[in-house]
């Protein structure tokens, strides 16, 4: 009797999944003008270039970095990050700080603007111990990296949810 409930309950399970509208993340399917696209930025090496550049390479588009022989350009007008400090101890040192990642890019297809300079900020907190610099600054490098890709991943949403 096990043994059949088992059997039952695993499609039983993919229906209601498929009936909710769940689905696995997959690549991105981008209009056709995004086959082979520039990403133009003032600094190449940045979280945020290097995050964005690998989701347009998982989709299958091919980056390059003169717009002249791209279909589409994704220029980078801005790209900052940092930390503030969110609160101070009784002995005014920082116990928790606010990490932030901001971009600003404007998407192009040939000579039209499709997507007008847009501006994203995504922003996390962590504690801060005196005891453990290292290993905040380290946890620091970490969330500034997710932070990055996270806006990544919203730039590509956009890009696909553009017009073919």
């Amino acid at each position: 009797m096990n043994a059949r409930r088992w059997w039952l309950s695993g499609p039983a399970a993919l229906v209601l999944l498929a009936g909710c509208g769940f689905h696995l993340q997959g690549v991105s399917h981008l209009p056709p003008a995004f086959a082979t696209t520039a990403l133009v930025a003032a600094d190449r090496y940045t979280d945020f270039n290097r995050a964005l550049g690998d989701a347009l390479r998982v989709s299958g588009t091919t980056v390059v970095t003169d717009a002249l022989h791209a279909g589409a350009t994704v220029d980078v007008l801005g790209d900052e990050n940092g930390q503030r400090v969110l609160s101070v101890s009784a002995n005014n040192t920082p116990t928790e700080y606010e990490v932030y990642y901001t971009i600003r890019y404007r998407v192009r297809v040939g000579d039209r603007e499709v997507l007008p300079a847009q501006v994203l900020t995504l922003t996390r907190e962590y504690s801060f111990d005196t005891a453990a610099v290292l290993a905040k600054e380290h946890e620091q490098e970490l969330i500034r990296g997710a932070l990055a890709r996270e806006l990544a991943a919203l730039v590509m949403r956009r890009l696909t949810a553009l017009p073919q």
